[in-house]
């Protein structure tokens, strides 16, 4: 499993009856991957993981690892609302083929350390697959500091990556002074991508890559590489659109963003509704620029 690169955290597209589109979801990773992305993750957050069955999680790791996962490894995000169920879906991606798991904590419950930590324990000891821990603080209610990784590297031999959400980049090299190169960092904070590569992070789990996959592997490459004017360049125009990434309603705007440029619909499932009025106004104008004016 090699944790870096630009992986996308794809989306879940649907058909007019909200059923979940396998064929679509086979034609997207396959374009996402034409175009140098190095995984996809998928039934995570901006996947709407949430609102899928357990059947329909196994059909889009099943039709992910059908696709390309011949070519790149394809991730499951796990997320349940309790430990059992977390299992159970971990146990399921490892059957259908997926060659690693991005573990998030619990929905709806967060609560101190010793409860979190065994839930991360169970769900990663789960199955031999290669884990990335997910923390996203600001979305999940639950802090996983660098003191609290270190414990988990030390007794989860299948812990080898984190996917740092806190959206700050002063994380990411307090983990590298503590475990040094035992753990990959990836950032999962659109906007905060430049940075996070500034500081150590080796790898990107995307969102706006779902619309803008060739745009988003060169800012990569273009970074890692150490070419600022690049960077800039890139970074400048894509901006607006990266922080679409960072807002409540980042499903339906990148879902939006995908139709703007043919590669999608803008269908979510309820609760989550499509955009209107100002909302929809104002992202089709950020949409509308970023296409009118090429990077």
């Amino acid at each position: 499993m090699q944790w870096q690169g630009v992986m996308p955290a794809i989306t879940t597209p649907f058909r007019p009856d909200l059923s979940v589109d396998t064929d679509f979801l086979a034609q997207h990773v396959t374009w996402l991957i034409d175009n140098g992305c190095t995984g996809v993750v998928a039934c995570g957050s901006l996947g709407e993981g949430a609102t899928l069955t357990l059947d329909e999680k196994q059909a889009v790791l099943q039709t992910c690892v059908a696709a390309v996962g011949k070519r790149v490894p394809i991730v499951a995000g796990i997320s349940a609302l309790s430990t059992a169920e977390a299992v159970q879906q971990a146990k399921i991606a490892a059957d259908v083929g997926c060659q690693g798991l991005m573990v998030l904590p619990p929905y709806v419950y967060s609560t101190d350390w010793r409860e979190m930590k065994a839930h991360i324990v169970a769900v990663m000891n789960a199955t031999p697959l290669s884990c990335m821990l997910y923390n996203n603080p600001i979305a999940y209610k639950t802090d996983f500091i660098p003191e609290h990784i270190v414990e988990l590297a030390d007794e989860v031999r299948n812990f080898h990556a984190v996917k740092e959400s806190s959206a700050d980049a002063r994380r990411i090299m307090a983990i590298r002074v503590l475990l040094g190169d035992r753990l990959r960092i990836l950032v999962g904070v659109d906007d905060g991508i430049v940075e996070a590569l500034a500081m150590g992070a080796v790898g990107w789990v995307a969102g706006l890559v779902n619309a803008f996959p060739k745009e988003s592997v060169r800012l990569y490459d273009a970074a890692v590489a150490g070419n600022h004017d690049e960077v800039f360049r890139i970074y400048q125009w894509f901006l607006p659109l990266l922080r679409l990434d960072v807002v409540v309603k980042f499903v339906q705007m990148i879902k939006l963003t995908q139709a703007a440029v043919m590669m999608g619909n803008p269908r979510v499932r309820p609760p989550r509704l499509e955009l209107t009025g100002a909302e929809l106004e104002a992202t089709q104008r950020i949409i509308d620029t970023a296409l009118a004016n090429p990077v």
